[in-house]
């Protein structure tokens, strides 16, 4: 166990979920994976199946529609996993929290480690918020340990 935990740590793998919102967080995660902003410098990858992923990454808010999805997708993630809450929107429902069918940010449906707040948020706070998931998912690994023996 301790091999893969300090492998998450030097290359966590990340899912990217967009629930609602106006996709300005979702082109700034993607902006994070171009040259310019090179979040594979940290070993960073971008998956596309959450049994591989290690960080949840959310942009927008969760509406009845979208909550079941969110909550299956982050209960097929193995322990220890972190979710990122990214932009206004997912913090805390943003400009549409008062809309008929809008529950509200992220942590209304699952646990939420790191706010990355900003409308839209800037591709640095989304990589620094990673890097401060990935300190949450080390904690939760040593609390693991702890418990199983």
């Amino acid at each position: 166990m301790g091999i893969i935990n300090s492998s998450r740590k030097k290359s966590p793998w990340v899912m990217h979920y967009a629930c609602t919102s106006c996709n300005g967080c979702d082109i700034e995660v993607l902006a994070c994976l171009t040259p310019v902003f090179d979040a594979e410098r940290f070993g960073i990858v971008n998956v596309g199946n959450p049994k591989h992923a290690d960080v949840l990454l959310v942009t927008g808010s969760v509406n009845k529609k979208n909550a079941r999805v969110l909550k299956n997708l982050y209960n097929q993630m193995p322990e220890p996993k972190a979710v990122v809450a990214i932009g206004a929107c997912a913090c805390t429902g943003g400009i549409f929290r008062d809309c008929y069918n809008v529950l509200g940010g992220v942590d209304k449906v699952i646990p939420v480690d790191v706010y990355v707040p900003g409308c839209c948020a800037r591709p640095e706070a989304i990589i620094d918020g990673i890097v401060m998931a990935l300190g949450k998912m080390d904690e939760k690994a040593k609390n693991m340990k702890k418990v199983s023996g």
